[in-house]
């Protein structure tokens, strides 16, 4: 039986054929270090990886492509962003809805350095209410971090109205775009936002181990790098540069990791990320139409409009542990879908779900097709 996968919101697969075909090149023709050498070989990695940069600024209509931090994922994306600009006594708005690659650091700097934090609880629909960020702010509101889409229900989140209430404030907006790049059309000089985080691997459709942060002219005077080290720039002074992206990015990079972005970068480009979104929207309904009828399965977010919402499900079983019903799935009908918490207990929390183990998660990508989706329906038929 061939494998079905419906896990993309973890990690995109397939990937695009030109991923594989430049990583594979990289690894058996050129194999040499970024900006470490002035050889063919080194020139032509180089050359790459500008391109890839050059890429990701225009997916996202960033002002320049040094605007482009290359991370190792999103998680460490993320805390470039909250590690770098955070101080004792600054004062952090989030929602409860984070991922734990942002719950996590604020912990930790709670305990650690002694900033304050405010989390905001989702309504009803899943959404948060921007004015309750509003109400939040204190003096020394430093920067409020949202999440674009729940990764556990697809739902997106006022990036808009909650950017333009932190900028207002003077306070930073941080977006992780997990969810969302990829998916979503995201133009950084026309929404408020400050940093803007994501993983190479998801939506971006690029191989694990990499990542991307924006940031928006002038605030890395506010962000400080997060590592030192070499940068094959200004090697004679022990001081990190400051100017960008050298300013965050010490050490090798991962080269073959960013072959396979940059080529993945160019799929995208020349494929509609609207159309994209409507092609996992329309696999969306299929699936919520055709279990919303059993009286054995608790669907979550199902019922809001496309505009606000991303190619996500999620649902639970009654009388299955959704471990439990996945684990079925994936043996008895090599269907591979994700369960458990996704790193987010705060969703799952506000959901109902935290104490019974989370749900049960479907997610597309733009290789799914109806048939894999009805494979599903066929599947929990039986249940």
């Amino acid at each position: 039986m061939q494998r079905c996968y419906l896990d993309n919101a973890a990690t995109s697969w397939p990937k695009p054929e030109g991923v594989l075909a430049a990583m594979d090149r990289y690894h058996r023709e050129l194999g040499v270090a970024a900006g470490r050498g002035a050889t063919r070989a080194a020139s032509e990695v180089d050359a790459t990886i500008a391109r890839c940069r050059q890429r990701a600024a225009r997916l996202f209509n960033a002002e320049s492509s040094d605007r482009i931090i290359f991370t190792f994922n999103g998680t460490d994306s993320l805390n470039v962003a909250i590690h770098g600009c955070l101080k004792p006594g600054d004062h952090v708005i989030a929602s409860t809805l984070e991922h734990n690659s942002v719950l996590r650091p604020l912990s930790e700097l709670r305990q650690r350095i002694g900033i304050e934090m405010t989390l905001i609880e989702p309504e009803a629909n899943g959404r948060v209410e921007p004015t309750r960020f509003r109400d939040a702010l204190r003096p020394n509101t430093k920067l409020i971090a949202l999440l674009h889409a729940s990764n556990v229900t697809g739902v997106g989140q006022p990036i808009e109205d909650v950017g333009t209430i932190a900028r207002e404030a003077g306070a930073f907006m941080l977006v992780d775009a997990a969810q969302t790049a990829g998916h979503l059309p995201i133009d950084v000089r026309r929404s408020p936002i400050d940093m803007l985080a994501c993983p190479g691997h998801k939506g971006l459709l690029g191989p694990l181990g990499t990542g991307l942060l924006y940031l928006r002219p002038d605030i890395e005077q506010h962000v400080a790098s997060f590592r030192q080290g070499g940068t094959g720039s200004l090697s004679e002074d022990d001081r990190q540069p400051e100017r960008l992206p050298d300013k965050y990015e010490s050490g090798n990079h991962n080269v073959p990791g960013l072959f396979g972005l940059e080529a993945a970068l160019d799929w995208l480009e020349q494929h509609h990320i609207a159309e994209r979104h409507a092609h996992e929207l329309r696999l969306r309904r299929r699936l919520i139409d055709g279990i919303a009828s059993s009286k054995s399965v608790r669907l979550f977010a199902a019922d809001l409009p496309d505009e606000l919402v991303v190619g996500v499900v999620s649902f639970v079983v009654a009388g299955f542990d959704p471990q439990e019903m996945a684990a079925i799935l994936d043996q008895d009908f090599q269907i591979q879908v994700r369960a458990g918490l996704h790193c987010a207990p705060g969703a799952h929390r506000s959901l109902g779900t935290l104490e019974g183990g989370g749900t049960i998660r479907v997610s597309f990508g733009p290789t799914t097709n109806e048939d894999e989706v009805d494979r599903l329906l066929d599947a929990m038929r039986q249940f």
